[in-house]
C-alpha cells in the first residue's frame, strides 16, 4: 500500500534550520506531485509549499516564501523540505502529501493529496 513518512522535525530555537524529509513508497513517485502542509493547535491545515512531478515548478506560501525550499529526488522517493530562518508561528505539525495533480497541493482543500503522511511536529522555541 501506499505510504508517506515525515521525519526531521524537532525543537529548534528562532532563527535555526531544520530539513523535514518524506519517503514514499507504494506509489509511481514521479507520477505524483508532492506538497508539505501544516498545522497548528487549534488552526486549520494550510499549504506551505508545493513541487511539480519533475521538480521544474515550485510554490510557496507567502509565509514562507524565502526562507524554506521544496526539493525532490524521484531516483530516492523523497521529497524534502528545508526551513530556515525559522520563527515561532512555525510551530506544527508538518504534513506531506501526494496529489496526481498539482493544483490540488497548491492550497489546503478537502480535495488535497490523494496520499498523506502522519505528520513531524516541527517546535520553533522564541
Amino acid at each position: 500500500q501506499v505510504q508517506l513518512v515525515e521525519s526531521g522535525g524537532g525543537l529548534v530555537q528562532a532563527g535555526g534550520s531544520l530539513r523535514l524529509s518524506c519517503a514514499a513508497s507504494g506509489l509511481t513517485f514521479s507520477d505524483y506531485a508532492m506538497g508539505w502542509f501544516r498545522q497548528a493547535p487549534g488552526k486549520e491545515r494550510e499549504f506551505v509549499a508545493a513541487i511539480s512531478w519533475t521538480g521544474a515548478g515550485t510554490w510557496y506560501a507567502d509565509s514562507v516564501k524565502g526562507r524554506f525550499t521544496v526539493s525532490r529526488d524521484n531516483a530516492k522517493n523523497t521529497v524534502s523540505l528545508r526551513m530556515n530562518s525559522l520563527k515561532p508561528e512555525d510551530t506544527a505539525v508538518y504534513y506531506c502529501a501526494a496529489d496526481t495533480s498539482a493544483s490540488r497541493l497548491r492550497v489546503y482543500s478537502s480535495d488535497s493529496g490523494d496520499y498523506w503522511g502522519q505528520g513531524t511536529q516541527v517546535t520553533v522555541s522564541s
